[in-house]
């Protein structure tokens, strides 16, 4: 790997939109190869502004995709802050930011908590849950435009290796 190519990953996390196309001419131009994780997370940037569209048409508004993935742990049930900052493998301060921004537009709430009345739990509202109908479509689009670009075969062959990845990175721990 070329010398501040890890210092350029993290620059391209960050990049989206056309602005990331403009990256990867500069990475070309330079002869720097981004690394496989920079890929990965460059192509999961690329589908936000549909996914920010499809919200837009379902009147969803006040959700930004990154927010959004907050949700998707909540489907089985309400949670703690902490147990959800666990289950993000985030900060408890980004799920408090996030949480805050998604129970001022209603997509969840709190609750008291059951088992300790010190704490409350979050749960998704009605909202919420169409939010989550939204990404799960929103998903399985892309997955038709992936489909279609790599053919069944090579398309088998990625979720075989994203779940060997992911089970290696689970197990890394």
């Amino acid at each position: 790997m070329v010398a501040g190519a890890s210092r350029f990953d993290k620059l391209l996390v960050k990049l989206g939109g056309v602005a990331h196309s403009r990256a990867m001419r500069r990475v070309v131009d330079a002869e720097w190869e981004p690394t496989v994780p920079a890929l990965v997370q460059m192509v999961a940037v690329a589908g936000a502004p549909r996914l920010r569209a499809a919200f837009a048409a379902a009147g969803l508004d006040g959700i930004r995709p990154a927010q959004a993935v907050a949700l998707v742990p909540l489907v089985a049930g309400g949670l703690h802050a902490s147990d959800l900052a666990d289950r993000l493998a985030v900060s408890r301060q980004a799920v408090a930011q996030a949480i805050a921004a998604l129970e001022r537009h209603g997509y969840v709430s709190r609750a008291a908590n059951p088992v300790d009345a010190r704490t409350r739990i979050i749960e998704l509202t009605p909202r919420g849950r169409q939010a989550l109908r939204v990404m799960r479509s929103n998903a399985l689009d892309l997955e038709k435009r992936w489909l279609q670009t790599l053919g069944q075969r090579r398309f088998d062959e990625l979720r075989k290796i994203m779940r060997a990845l992911l089970e290696a990175e689970s197990g890394a721990g």
